[in-house]
């Protein structure tokens, strides 16, 4: 066995074979694959095998249809079959927020060019005589949709890599994972030691097993899964007889199972209620090409729900049944990308769509590894998204609801209750109260929305506005005739110190760095492509000390970063998210309130916009800052986490006769929205060059030596915008009858031609009108123009902004 590599990839499955085909791709053709026992152990063997396309995720649509489109070219490339079947899907819609739901994703479909479009009724009895069609609102069709041979693809990728030179070794369980000082790893198996350069955990059901040889603790956990293949009907060799094809694939998501021709029978699989974790304490070494007993009780309800939609199941007996185990996230979603903690380790495990993603996952993270990042923004599937309150306790409770509601509708801002609470802050109590409605903020339980005090408001979800909207639209409307006050304590906080802390932030950021105590500056954060990683707000608080705001959610996504600018002696970068809060008092009332708190002159002159200064505030020791995200005039105040209920209190009294209310996420929303301002993860990403965000402005090239990201940013500044980042009105349905965009929808001209997409959307109550910001193909940029919105499927109206339709010109903001 070889005894270097330039990459180490652990797991044979279908995910780790396809990792290994990419980073040959792209160049790494010295790399090695270690599997315990044959390819394919595991969960991929196993598997139903599914293609789809469409995803609730843009990015993960496009690496959906990239994996659908590789597999032909696979087996062109490899002469190794995959087995690709193209029979197509129906999509049902038993519900009308089922229906919504599909036509979201039809509207999708156009702007990808691809074919996933509306069938009538009759059509789809054409398409599958065999179906019962009763209680259906509507019917899709996919029709590149369909299944793949689990082996096939999988064998397919292994061959594709040692076709360019890379390695693969069978029946060879990794021991130990050893980091040397260089960051390098020596990978010990049963067959020896090789000294790799990075490491990749795919280990599939094995991942948490290879993440603890490296110290590492994974939120990830085994169900069982159960499909049973039925044996011959003669109705269905009749009908593949009389069409010329086999029968379409039905997703019943409302019935919560799928289905879909199988020979001349059909395969019928379920997530069930009553679900059932296996090897909770630990993967068995020895499980291999091995399943579980069956157990068709558990799954009776779908099984049912599945003869009512095709009665001919009624008469078919069971050939033969799969229970099998998935190994989950929390989420349901991959565990992607390098682990900050750990440098070059990199992660893709927790899959349960893979033969739908696997060609995607394997791409980026050999991007990752290769390039330094992937093309696309992540996010959504980033190891990162989950920090230390990811433990056993909270994956179980979050597996069980992922696994339940596997088929269920994810709402635009739906806040689900499992594995909550976690952590709470002082005033959480007397935030709920005040009629707060919590959702989750890595970790914490963060007010959403306000409701009646006293009261127990219920959040509800859906396509359309619901209860909350009113209330939240109330506190935008208080906020700007008279002040609110917003809760802050989610963003993610920094205190940078040492003698040269100013050259570290520096070398890690693209705009100036103050000089001046009390200073604050706006500044992006560039990624190795010289897109956007991140923006953040840097206050000089003393002469050698800083303190720095960024995005909550981000938090551990941003220690990347941090670790690739070395700290100097001296400098000490400590992370006080938990240890302060932090509260935004807003609107034209803001000075009034404030000044009943603090001996600071808060007059525009003494205290103008992006300066800050130390003081006590209703008597504890603060940092008050001349900003605000709500673009009015505003004030954020930073405080020991212990004095949270304290300064609440003490803001609502001193508030209470200049009428302020408690402002929530949701109203922040609004107000951003309708002042065109950008959020990380949204319209902030590495995917997004300066220019076309307009963030260019804050690089200061001339001002500074080398920093982070300046390479890739030199590369593309001269670039013209691929796309710009731009405000839209949007005409839509008064009341609660309406709907507003939420993100993801796509933009048309008017005769139907796909321009753009919606990164962000609410109704903003200071203008009356609904309000998207989003991102419009650089060529079709044309203000005061109108396109057509995507919303719920259906084209609305929307105006191209050339100014924030909220304070154009920064007046309130500044004044």
């Amino acid at each position: 066995m070889q005894a270097q590599a330039q990459a180490a990839v652990i797991g044979g499955g279908l995910v780790g074979c396809s990792v290994l085909y990419h980073l040959a791709k792209l160049g790494w053709t010295d790399c090695i694959l270690f599997e315990r026992d044959e390819l394919t152990s595991g969960s991929t063997w196993h598997a139903a095998a599914n293609i789809h396309g469409l995803h609730d995720t843009n990015n993960i649509s496009k690496l959906q249809y990239y994996t659908m489109q590789l597999y032909e070219e696979l087996e062109r490339e490899t002469e190794q079959s995959c087995g690709v079947y193209k029979h197509g899907y129906l999509y049902l819609a038993a519900s009308e927020k089922r229906a919504h739901q599909l036509k979201i994703q039809a509207a999708k479909a156009k702007m990808y060019g691809v074919e996933f479009y509306e069938v009538g009724l009759a059509e789809a009895k054409r398409l599958h005589p065999l179906l019962n069609l009763d209680g259906i609102y509507c019917a899709m069709y996919e029709a590149d949709a369909g299944k793949v041979d689990p082996s096939g693809v999988t064998h397919a990728y292994a061959k594709g890599a040692t076709m360019r030179g890379c390695k693969i070794e069978r029946f060879c369980p990794v021991l130990e994972t050893n980091q040397r000082a260089d960051g390098s790893w020596d990978v010990v198996t049963a067959k020896g030691s090789v000294h790799a350069r990075v490491i990749v955990n795919a280990a599939g059901l094995w991942g948490r097993e290879v993440g603890k040889l490296a110290g590492l603790e994974l939120p990830l956990l085994p169900t069982e899964h159960q499909y049973f293949v039925t044996e011959s009907l003669p109705q269905v060799s009749a009908l593949t007889a009389e069409l010329g094809r086999a029968l379409p694939s039905v997703a019943d998501r409302d019935g919560e199972y799928y289905l879909r021709q199988e020979g001349e029978g059909f395969l019928v699989g379920a997530y069930e209620q009553n679900l059932k974790f296996w090897a909770e304490d630990g993967t068995p070494q020895e499980f291999g090409h091995d399943l579980l007993d069956d157990d068709l009780e558990r799954i009776e309800p779908n099984i049912l729900a599945a003869f009512n939609r095709l009665p001919a199941l009624e008469e078919a007996g069971i050939k033969r049944v799969i229970n099998g185990p998935m190994i989950w996230s929390p989420d349901a979603n991959a565990l992607l990308g390098p682990v900050p903690e750990l440098k070059n380790y990199y992660c893709a495990n927790g899959i349960i769509p893979g033969f739908s993603q696997s060609a995607g996952l394997g791409l980026t993270l050999a991007q990752w590894i290769v390039d330094g990042e992937p093309e696309l923004d992540m996010f959504p599937w980033d190891v990162t998204r989950f920090g230390g309150f990811a433990d056993k306790t909270y994956t179980k409770a979050k597996v069980a609801d992922s696994y339940m509601n596997r088929f269920k509708i994810h709402f635009p801002f739906e806040e689900r209750e499992a594995g909550r609470p976690l952590l709470k802050r002082a005033g959480y109590e007397k935030q709920k109260q005040l009629g707060g409605v919590f959702g989750f903020s890595f970790g914490y339980e963060h007010p959403q929305w306000f409701g009646e005090p006293g009261s127990s408001p219920v959040d509800e979800f859906g396509f359309k506005r619901t209860s909350w909207w009113q209330p939240a639209g109330d506190a935008c409307l208080n906020l700007r005739k008279n002040v609110g006050l917003v809760d802050v304590s989610n963003f993610a906080k920094y205190k940078i110190k040492g003698p040269k802390a100013h050259a570290w932030l520096d070398h890690l950021v693209a705009n100036k760095i103050p000089t001046e105590i009390g200073r604050s500056c706006l500044t992006p954060l560039l990624s190795t492509r010289g897109g956007i990683a991140g923006d953040f707000t840097i206050t000089k608080t003393a002469e050698d000390a800083y303190f720095m705001i960024g995005s909550g959610i981000a938090e551990r996504y941003h220690q990347r970063y941090f670790n690739a600018v070395p700290i100097t002696d001296g400098v000490v970068v400590q992370s006080v998210t938990h240890a302060y809060c932090g509260f935004n008092i807003a609107g034209p009332k803001a000075r009034e309130v404030l000044s009943a708190l603090t001996d600071v002159d808060l007059s525009g002159d003494a205290f103008r916009f992006m300066r800050s200064q130390s003081a006590s505030v209703a008597g504890i020791d603060c940092l008050i800052l001349r900003v605000s995200f709500t673009g009015d005039l505003g004030f954020e105040i930073y405080f020991p986490a212990d004095r949270h209920l304290d300064m609440l209190e003490a803001i609502l009294s001193a508030g209470q006769i200049h009428g302020i209310k408690p402002v929530g996420s949701r109203s922040l929303l609004s107000l951003r929205v309708e002042k065109g301002y950008g959020s990380w993860g949204r319209e902030y990403s590495p995917e997004y060059w300066p220019q076309e965000v307009a963030m260019e402005r804050l690089i200061k090239l001339e001002d500074k030596g080398d920093f982070l990201g300046r390479k890739g940013y030199e590369a593309i500044k001269d670039n013209p915008p691929r796309e710009r980042l731009v405000q839209w009105t949007v005409q839509t349905t008064p009341g609660l009858a309406g709907a507003d965009a939420s993100g993801g929808e796509p933009v048309f001209l008017p005769d139907g031609t796909p321009v753009g997409r919606i990164s962000s959307g609410a109704f903003g109550w200071s203008v009356d009108s609904s309000v998207a910001l989003g991102f419009v193909k650089a060529d079709h940029y044309r203000p005061g123009e109108t396109y057509h919105v995507a919303i719920l499927g259906e084209p609305h109206e929307a105006i191209l902004q050339a100014k924030p339709v909220f304070d154009p010109d920064g007046l309130r903001l500044r004044g």
